[in-house]
């Protein structure tokens, strides 16, 4: 007989906002919203107090102060939180067997066969302790017999809880809970259950699998286990980040390709430092546009190993050329860099490109000693000053 499993879902409650809160306690018990310009950026996270008025990440900045007009605008500092991140990630590291890093603030950790030796609810909750004495960092978590449980379970303890979903009740658990609450079941779909009448999953608990199918196809069987609890997915063993990305929103809408390519320069230049700062090297490069309606295209190539930005840029170019229709206005654009590999950049370059190759050690040496951008180049000068930082998100 196959041993019962035990996976733990966490999740650090309003991230962004409780690092925030660390360095600003003043902001304790107020509405906050995280994210860049007011008026053109996108809500990055916001506060359980900005939330009861319908603010919710991903949303416009303008929409969430229409609906929110109290809340206090931070811009956001994504070094803190990847710092906390890491210092989570650290505790979770030394203290369970398997785990993946779903994201900057969420982690799967598997805890089956623990059991053996201790209380897996206990141990889930010495490491949620654990992080909060050493990090002061709010957080919920989830434990129960899969992802998908171990998830809604989170969601039903935040803010700042813990609940373990005991094997064999899983059904019961989710019964009363809304259709909408399942992870990854769509807002259509939800629309084509609302049309027959199913509203809670303890509806959908009682519909027959064979409906399932004829309606949604092979999406059927999912949708009838994602009901029951059922999931036989695997927690993913933790590793070193597969991509490094950056994106811009512009003041004012962009119709002009020079401004366009010198931001991407500018872009591709500080990501391909990065990489040889960290021993990396990239094998695909994407670009992402967002034209003024939100319509979002993208377009990627895969090239050799390289983390030189006399490689990388002509093919920004490129996929610029293809991404862009010269007749819309441009709101925001990214560049990505991604199939990371450990090496070092001169492997791509020849004897001959011996000088090419001092060049950016000599350029990487300066910049790092006094701040990126001190030597960049002429396409880029004008977008931002030194320190300008292109990662950071509007």
């Amino acid at each position: 007989m196959s041993a019962k499993r035990y996976i733990m879902h966490i999740d650090l409650d309003s991230f962004f906002v409780s690092v925030e809160r660390l360095y600003d306690p003043s902001l304790i018990g107020k509405a906050i919203i995280i994210g860049g310009n007011a008026q053109r950026g996108v809500v990055a996270s916001c506060s359980y107090e900005a939330r009861q008025f319908g603010v919710h990440s991903g949303m416009s900045s303008r929409d969430a102060f229409k609906l929110c007009p109290h809340a206090i605008s931070v811009r956001g500092n994504h070094e803190r939180y990847s710092d906390y991140s890491k210092r989570v990630t650290k505790i979770i590291d030394e203290m369970v067997p398997l785990y993946q890093k779903a994201s900057v603030d969420e982690f799967y950790i598997d805890l089956t066969g623990t059991d053996r030796f201790y209380d897996p609810y206990q141990l889930a909750a010495q490491v949620r302790q654990r992080i909060i004495r050493e990090t002061k960092l709010p957080i919920s978590f989830g434990l129960g017999s899969g992802r998908t449980i171990a998830k809604m379970a989170t969601n039903r303890a935040k803010p700042n809880g813990q609940l373990f979903v005991p094997h064999g009740s899983e059904m019961a658990f989710l019964a009363p809970l809304p259709i909408s609450a399942i992870p990854g079941l769509g807002e259509s779909t939800c629309k084509k259950f609302y049309e027959y009448g199913i509203e809670k999953i303890g509806d959908l608990q009682k519909v027959q699998l064979r409906f399932l199918q004829t309606v949604f196809g092979k999406n059927g069987l999912w949708i009838y286990e994602k009901a029951r609890g059922v999931d036989y997915g695997e927690v993913v063993p933790h590793s070193d980040r597969k991509s490094i990305s950056t994106e811009c929103t512009f003041g004012n809408n962009v119709s002009d390709r020079r401004t366009l390519e010198t931001t991407l320069v500018s872009m591709t230049e500080e990501l391909s430092s990065k990489l040889r700062r960290e021993n990396k090297l990239a094998s695909c490069l994407a670009i992402k546009i967002r034209f003024a309606n939100f319509e979002t295209h993208t377009q990627q190539e895969k090239i050799p190993l390289t983390a030189a930005e006399h490689i990388l840029i002509p093919g920004i170019k490129n996929l610029l050329t293809k991404a862009w229709n010269q007749n819309r206005p441009v709101r925001l654009i990214g560049v990505r860099l991604s199939n990371l590999a450990t090496g070092s950049y001169q492997i791509n370059l020849f004897d001959d490109n011996e000088r090419q190759l001092q060049l950016y050690q000599a350029m990487d040496k300066i910049n790092f000693k006094f701040g990126d951008k001190t030597v960049c180049r002429a396409a880029g000068m004008n977008i931002g000053t030194r320190n300008f930082n292109p990662f950071m998100r509007d």
